[in-house]
């Protein structure tokens, strides 16, 4: 067997768990585990609409800056650009907060298929996968993307916040 032999396969069940009469428990196992999976993959996809809304909210809101201090960033109100630099900083907070609540609910969910993964013939996702992605200890192998994700508002943050001390100063 390989390494990913060894982190896939459960030695716990074998196909003689299924030559029993527990057909309605296993498959009825199987369908949840199936659903769970699902749900996670939602999770994740309810995650990048997320980000593509902030995205386009925060571009949305430059762009009106942009647009009400067309010729220059001198003659604008300064009230109006603490207004602008107050709605940005408030969109990445709850921008960086939601994908920090998402990073968590989908670490839930995997542990919760982990688990299930121990009632089945293959450790798919909970082992395999993970095993074959360096445990994400090498980030040549993999580099989380929800923590790239998080990165984001706060890098967008500190970019609003520059961007206003240079046009007030």
């Amino acid at each position: 067997m390989t390494g990913m032999d060894d982190a896939l396969w459960n030695e716990a069940v074998t196909a003689a768990d299924y030559a029993r009469n527990q057909d309605k428990y296993q498959g009825a196992v199987l369908e949840q585990y199936k659903l769970c999976v699902e749900m996670a993959d939602r999770v994740s996809s309810r995650r990048n609409l997320t980000n593509t809304f902030f995205l386009t909210l925060n571009t949305a809101v430059v762009a009106a800056l942009a647009a009400v201090s067309a010729d220059s960033w001198a003659g604008t109100p300064v009230w109006s650009l603490v207004a602008g630099l107050l709605i940005l900083l408030a969109q990445c907070l709850v921008w960086y907060v939601m994908m920090r609540s998402y990073r968590q609910l989908s670490a839930a969910k995997w542990a919760v298929i982990g688990a299930m993964e121990r009632r089945l013939p293959a450790f798919a996702y909970s082992e395999a996968e993970w095993t074959h992605l360096g445990e994400g200890k090498d980030w040549r192998k993999y580099i989380r993307l929800t923590y790239a994700e998080q990165a984001v508002p706060v890098i967008a943050a500190v970019a609003y916040l520059v961007g206003f001390l240079a046009a007030v100063l």
